[in-house]
C-alpha cells in the first residue's frame, strides 16, 4: 500500500515507521531538519528500551508524487484543512483519509477533500514522545480503532486492518466509531478544558469542589448530546471515570493546558466545540460547553 503520513511528530513518527515495514510510505512534514535527519539517520524509534531505525521517506512537500491509496492525518486538528490542502496532490479518487487525531468532528474537514466513504475515522491507544528530530520514544502500545461513519462499500477496512497488524499494531474495526469516539470525548470535555481555563493540573478538578462542578456539569450536557445523536452514556460511570482519571494523575497537565499556557493554539474546537457542533445537530443544548470554547478563545488571544 503506498500511504502517507501527514506529521512527523511523536504519533505520525510511530505510525510513519512501522507501516513503512511493509508499505511505501511517506512521512510529510514541514520541518526541514526533521525531514533530513530521517532521510539521512533514518527514524529512530525507542522501543522497550533500544533504538529502532525504520526508514520511511521523509518529505516536506508531495509536489510531484502519485495519488496515494491512503493518507493518515497527524497533524493538530486545527492544521487539518491547510495540511490537506497543502498536499492535494496525493489524494486521488480512490485516495481514503484516516483521522486518529484526538477529540470529534474531524469529518467535517475530510469530507471537503474525499467522499464520505473514504473517510476513516478512528482512535490509537498507542502514545510516545519526541526525544529529538527524528528521534521518538514509542511508550505504551494498544489497539488502534477504526471505522466508518458509512457503509464500507469497497471493503477497504479489513485492508487497512491487514497493513496495521502485519506492522506492529493492532487493529480493531467497530461498526458504531463514533460510540468508542464519544467514550473517549467525555474526558477531554470535562478534565482538559476545565484544566485549561483554570490553568491547573488534572489533580485539582477532582479535589476543588468548584472546578468538580463544572467538570459534572460538562458531563451532565455531553451526555445528554450523545443521547440526542444515539449513542449510549452512562453519567453515572463517566463520571466516575473523569474522577479517577483526575485523581490518579495529581500532577497531570493536558494539551490545551500547556497550549494556553505557552501562548500556542488549542485543539478546542475539536474537543470541547465537538459537543457544541453536535448539540446544534441534534437539538440539545450545552451552554456549558459554548461558553469553555469562547473563554478558551478568549485565552488564546491574550497578549503574550
Amino acid at each position: 500500500m503506498r500511504i502517507a503520513v501527514i506529521g512527523a511528530g511523536a504519533m505520525g513518527s510511530i505510525y510513519g515507521g512501522h507501516l513503512s515495514l511493509h508499505n511505501e510510505v511517506y512521512l510529510v512534514d514541514t520541518n526541514q531538519a526533521i525531514v533530513d535527519h530521517i532521510n539521512e539517520n533514518g527514524l529512530i524509534l525507542q522501543e522497550n528500551g533500544e533504538d529502532v531505525i525504520y526508514h520511511p521517506t521523509a518529505v516536506t512537500s508531495t509536489a510531484g508524487l502519485e495519488p496515494v491509496d491512503l493518507v493518515i492525518l497527524f497533524v493538530k486538528a486545527l492544521f487539518s484543512q491547510s495540511a490537506l490542502s497543502g498536499n492535494k496532490g496525493i489524494i486521488g479518487p480512490d485516495t481514503y483519509v484516516l483521522t486518529l487525531q484526538n477529540g470529534s468532528g474531524h469529518e467535517d474537514v475530510l469530507s471537503q477533500f474525499v467522499p464520505e466513504n473514504q473517510i476513516i475515522i478512528g482512535t490509537t491507544e498507542d502514545n510516545g514522545a519526541v526525544l529529538a528530530p527524528g528521534h521518538v520514544r514509542h511508550g505504551g502500545a494498544g489497539n488502534t480503532n477504526v471505522g466508518m461513519l458509512v457503509e464500507d462499500t469497497n471493503h477497504f477496512l479489513p485492508k487497512l486492518k491487514e497493513a496495521l497488524d502485519c506492522c506492529g499494531f493492532t487493529g480493531h474495526i467497530h461498526a458504531n466509531i463514533q460510540q468508542l469516539i464519544w467514550d473517549k470525548l467525555f474526558t477531554n470535555v470535562s478534565l482538559s478544558a476545565v484544566t485549561g481555563v483554570l490553568q491547573v493540573p488534572m489533580g485539582f478538578i477532582a479535589g476543588n469542589e468548584h472546578a468538580w462542578f463544572i467538570a459534572q456539569r460538562l458531563i451532565h450536557e455531553a451526555v445528554a448530546v450523545a443521547h440526542g445523536l444515539g449513542l449510549t452514556a452512562d453519567e453515572e460511570a463517566i463520571t466516575e471515570k473523569v474522577r479517577k482519571t483526575s485523581l490518579d494523575s495529581p500532577e497531570g497537565i493536558t494539551s490545551i493546558c500547556a497550549d494556553l499556557r505557552d501562548g500556542r493554539k488549542t485543539e478546542v474546537n475539536t474537543i470541547s466545540g465537538s459537543v457544541v457542533r453536535a448539540s446544534k445537530k441534534c437539538g440539545v443544548p450545552a451552554p456549558t460547553h459554548e461558553l469553555i470554547v469562547e473563554m478558551v478563545h478568549a485565552m488564546e488571544e491574550r497578549a503574550k
